[in-house]
């Protein structure tokens, strides 16, 4: 059994919820002592970006995605993010918070075929 976890997000200003969960569940990972990884992509690259997680808040029983982003950094978490949807969008990488780092799609697949579990969001 590895004891890794990934959470693939897709979505972040389009669906600002599982934005939310997503985060939850990574930072429910790290608590349970698995090195977690998460790895956004398409519009959920922008949870990375200065500025927006502070945006986010979904209220009552979530605490706001800045708070949720800060711990999962602050315990350990990685964050990658797909640097052809950065491109896409025309985010740079010093729009990037720090901790989040641009990464190409072969790097998820390395992370996935090691046999580390995936969720998507």
């Amino acid at each position: 059994m590895t004891n890794s976890f990934c959470v693939s997000l897709t979505n972040c200003r389009k669906n600002t919820d599982t934005c939310t969960v997503a985060f939850v569940i990574a930072n429910a990972a790290l608590g349970s002592d698995k090195e977690t990884t998460v790895f956004l992509s398409t519009d959920g690259v922008w949870a990375a970006v200065k500025g927006e997680a502070e945006k986010i808040n979904e209220g009552a029983p979530f605490a706001p995605l800045k708070e949720l982003v800060d711990k999962f950094l602050a315990n350990g978490g990685k964050i990658m993010v797909c640097a052809p949807c950065l491109k896409k969008r025309a985010i740079s990488e010093d729009q990037l918070i720090a901790g989040a780092t641009p990464v190409g799609g072969a790097t998820l697949v390395e992370i996935l075929c090691s046999g580390t579990p995936c969720v998507t969001y």
